[in-house]
């Protein structure tokens, strides 16, 4: 099994108001992300609003992470589609452009039963030679992976890992005890990190690792230190951001607090809006309290 382990901070998508990808500012987020000790990252998630951007636009987000990763920590792009056709293509793209690994993302505008939905993951591992993350958020997507399926899937000698935003951290649980060693567990800033490596998690794909990724490394590893009351104190102070998260568009969030920052990300993509004045303000005390 490969090893992705640790913190993988969901990238925004730069963008102008023309639709030209900010390359420039993707390349320095994705260096100053990684001086501060992240342990990979993840274009092309749900942060990186996949669904809003086109074909293009997503290949030069990838492009340029992996260029600016320069081999110094895993890529792992985000593979979204309707088609099981247009995502294999996808990921065996994305690995021609040198990403090591793929999470892959199923949206759906049909129900789907679980044959199709296992059909589906399974043809992207399938399609490529690197680790595959699958994904599962119950809350924007329309056909879900039950227990039975992700059991199945984790067969799959490429299905390595899942990431998982449901909230509920008994399916976690309930994963690793049917999965074992097969399929690693990252969590989302839907669970509470600490909480989610204390009962065996890999680390976090999520967000808001990208406004405190110092913070977020110093949780991780006060995790795998067993310094657990470090960790809940460290925990509690970072909560506030995952709270902001959940209450705020996702995208919109995330590049309220980089642009806080000083990283010209530019307005989430519409329709979506940007935060208001009194939203952004909330994240600028968030990210006060937790420096």
């Amino acid at each position: 099994m490969s090893d992705f382990h640790g913190v993988f901070p969901y990238l925004v998508s730069p963008i102008d108001a023309a639709g030209q990808i900010r390359t420039d500012v993707l390349a320095r987020l994705c260096d100053d992300l990684i001086k501060s000790g992240v342990h990979g990252l993840t274009p092309l998630g749900s942060t990186g609003e996949f669904a809003y951007l086109n074909r293009q636009q997503r290949k030069i987000v990838v492009q340029t992470t992996v260029e600016a990763a320069a081999g110094r920590v895993p890529v792992v792009a985000g593979v979204a589609s309707t088609s099981t056709a247009d995502a294999v293509a996808q990921a065996k793209y994305y690995q021609k452009q040198g990403v090591d690994g793929i999470l892959a993302i199923l949206e759906a505008y049909f129900p789907l039963k679980d044959a199709q939905i296992e059909s589906y993951f399974r043809a992207i591992a399938d399609a490529v030679d690197i680790p595959v993350v699958i994904y599962t958020n119950p809350q924007f997507q329309r056909s879900d992976l039950t227990l039975d399926v992700v059991a199945r899937l984790a067969e799959h000698p490429l299905i390595q890992y899942i990431k998982d935003a449901s909230t509920n951290t008994g399916r976690l649980l309930s994963i690793m005890n049917r999965c074992g060693d097969q399929l690693q567990v990252f969590s989302a800033s839907a669970h509470i990190p600490a909480a989610v490596m204390l009962i065996g998690g890999a680390g976090w794909m999520a967000g808001p690792a990208c406004v405190a990724p110092r913070q977020s490394v110093a949780l991780y590893d006060f995790c795998k230190a067993d310094r657990w009351d470090e960790a809940m104190a460290l925990q509690r102070r970072l909560w506030r951001l995952n709270e902001a998260f959940a209450r705020y568009n996702l995208a919109a969030c995330i590049k309220a607090g980089l642009s806080i920052q000083g990283y010209d990300v530019g307005d989430p993509i519409a329709p979506q809006a940007a935060l208001s004045d009194d939203e952004r303000k909330v994240i600028e005390a968030v990210l006060r309290d937790i420096e």
